[in-house]
């Protein structure tokens, strides 16, 4: 649904100020905290298995998940170009209502359409190099606000064929080096000493919801729809389209 987008549109909508850098940083460092602790298994099995490999020159067992820790690392190399060369343009000009509203509409017609075209017939263990690079892309497109990180990637994942529940988890994956790298790129200046209660709220609720959001997501999707979500973004779009027109 775009919590960049969220941050933007909610303050848009209730006419408070800008929340502060501190808040922005406290929910990427929150949003880490939550997959980690979510996704702490995947990840030492991941770790743990890419390490025996690679140090010992064991073949990767038939349910072994360190292959995909190369994958996970190619797959965040959009992201990171994009957010290199053009973080001050996405955080300046498009970090915009007018902006927000159009992208949550043509992105949720998007997730629409790879629940009404995509095959599932595909799980995790199918992606290649291709279909990393495809879904990275789309990770990179997430860094506009309003698209949705997970809700692009996850639809670019079901138009390659994955089921629901393997691109909801390799979206999820995918995600954590991208956030690792976008929390460092925040903290490059650090928190100011006078916003440290700021920070601390922000982290804290954008742990405990990312926590409980991903758990939700991740049962929900095994036999629903991205339907519900893309509904969700059009009507929140409108909504932002009627505060305009009713403060004009």
């Amino acid at each position: 649904m775009s919590s960049s987008g969220h941050l933007i549109a909610i303050p848009y909508l209730l006419g408070w100020e800008y929340q502060s850098k501190a808040f922005d940083v406290a929910t990427h460092v929150g949003t880490l905290v939550a997959l980690l602790i979510y996704f702490r298994r995947d990840w030492v099995c991941i770790i743990r298995d890419f390490s025996r490999h690679t140090l010992y020159r064991k073949p990767y067992e038939p349910d072994s998940n360190g292959w995909m820790l190369v994958p996970i690392l190619v797959g965040c190399v959009p992201a990171g170009i994009v957010g290199v060369f053009w973080e001050n343009t996405i955080e300046t000009a498009l970090s915009v209502w007018n902006i927000v509203a159009p992208t949550l509409v043509v992105f949720g017609i998007l997730m629409l359409y790879a629940e009404k075209v995509g095959r599932q017939n595909r799980s995790i263990t199918g992606i290649g190099y291709l279909d990393v690079i495809i879904i990275g892309c789309a990770q990179a497109v997430a860094l506009i606000p309003g698209v949705s990180r997970s809700g692009i990637t996850i639809s670019a994942g079901l138009l390659l064929g994955l089921d629901r529940a393997s691109a909801a988890r390799f979206s999820f994956l995918l995600s954590t080096p991208a956030i690792i790298g976008a929390g460092l790129v925040s903290l490059r200046d650090g928190v100011p000493s006078d916003a440290t209660g700021t920070f601390i709220a922000g982290f804290l609720a954008a742990a405990v919801s990312g926590y409980l959001a991903i758990r939700f997501l991740m049962v929900y999707l095994v036999k629903r729809s991205l339907n519900v979500f893309a509904w969700y973004r059009f009507g929140f779009a409108v909504l932002m389209v009627a505060a305009f027109v009713l403060k004009r």
